[in-house]
């Protein structure tokens, strides 16, 4: 039996095609937004592999299955045309971004200033996932201009960038490292 092959050459002048079949360029705001929702999952492989935190590592692996659902949800043109083995992110999907950064939260001292990322690996790597965070949540807002999509996926977007600052806190408590406050000057 012969290989299907990785490469298909039907992207080679740009254009690749959406769930539907529908080819659109590949720099498409579509695209863009769930090309660095890509991008956002590889970033919370980085962390989970990192962290010797067995829950948080459990959090991250349920991310990572949300935001493919994400990536999927903004593959389709429209919500009325949904793949029936695809179901489009939920409110408890909220939730359960929301509940993760509640317990995270109870740990952590009270923050009255900016954070300036560092100090360590795993506090940076979730700096980095916060920031590709909102450049995807900026993406999908910018879709949604265009295109009307799910405001849960929205608040999904605007709620987990939400999660990985408190996660580079909770690091940061973890390992000990003092956070280093930006006041302005």
């Amino acid at each position: 039996m012969k290989k299907k092959k990785v490469y298909t050459k039907t992207g080679d002048s740009g254009i690749t095609s959406l769930i539907s079949g529908k080819r659109v360029p590949k720099h498409d705001t579509r695209i863009r937004a769930y090309g660095t929702v890509d991008e956002l999952i590889a970033w919370i492989g980085l962390i989970k592999d990192t962290t010797e935190s067995q829950s948080i590592k459990e959090t991250l692996l349920e991310i990572q299955k949300q935001l493919m659902t994400v990536a999927a949800q903004l593959a389709i043109e429209s919500e009325n045309s949904f793949p029936k083995n695809l179901t489009p992110i939920q409110p408890e999907a909220v939730n359960f971004i929301e509940n993760e950064i509640d317990l995270l939260t109870e740990e952590l001292p009270e923050l009255k200033n900016f954070v300036i990322p560092g100090g360590h690996v795993l506090i940076s790597y979730a700096h980095l996932a916060r920031c590709v965070c909102r450049r995807a949540e900026r993406f999908v807002t910018e879709l949604n201009s265009e295109s009307p999509i799910s405001k849960i996926l929205i608040i999904y977007m605007n709620r987990l960038s939400d999660y990985f600052f408190t996660l580079s806190r909770t690091f940061a408590s973890h390992l000990k490292i003092e956070e280093i406050k930006w006041s302005g000057n």
